[in-house]
């Protein structure tokens, strides 16, 4: 079903959360404005701190989240485990792991998708553009 206000915005809104600016600025680097000729372009939210990452969701314009599980205080699994438990409906989440055998952490979390630090521009490009396509824009 489409959204008549969903067709005005001209891009979808990624919420891109870590205490680390590099992990960030890594992200966006990945991503790009345009990962997927068949979506629109991207534009970021960058949020270093928990009760943020909250303000942006509860201001309903975040179409997808990724957050860095290696952050603190705030780290982002627990962050993901919180937005499953209280946000209806909560944005695909993607968490960024610093090991790939944390994944059964990420799955605790209810995470939609993991990723693994340092950011491999490949993978979180077809990883986020999946989560995009399979999610109800």
């Amino acid at each position: 079903m489409t959204d008549p206000a969903r067709d005005t915005v001209s891009a979808l809104r990624v919420l891109v959360y870590s205490d680390h600016s590099d992990t960030r600025a890594a992200v966006i680097r990945a991503l790009g404005r345009s990962p997927d000729p068949d979506l629109p372009e991207l534009s970021f939210v960058e949020v270093a701190t928990a009760p943020m990452v909250f303000a942006q969701l509860d201001a309903g314009v975040i179409d997808v989240v990724i957050l860095d599980g290696e952050a603190t205080p705030a780290g982002g699994m627990g962050l993901a485990k919180q937005m499953k438990d209280e946000i209806d409906p909560c944005p695909p989440t993607l968490v960024l792991l610093g090991r790939a055998d944390d994944r059964w952490l990420a799955d605790w979390s209810r995470a939609d998708a993991t990723a693994t630090l340092p950011v491999d521009p490949i993978t979180l490009s077809t990883t986020v553009v999946e989560l995009l396509r399979n999610a109800e824009l």
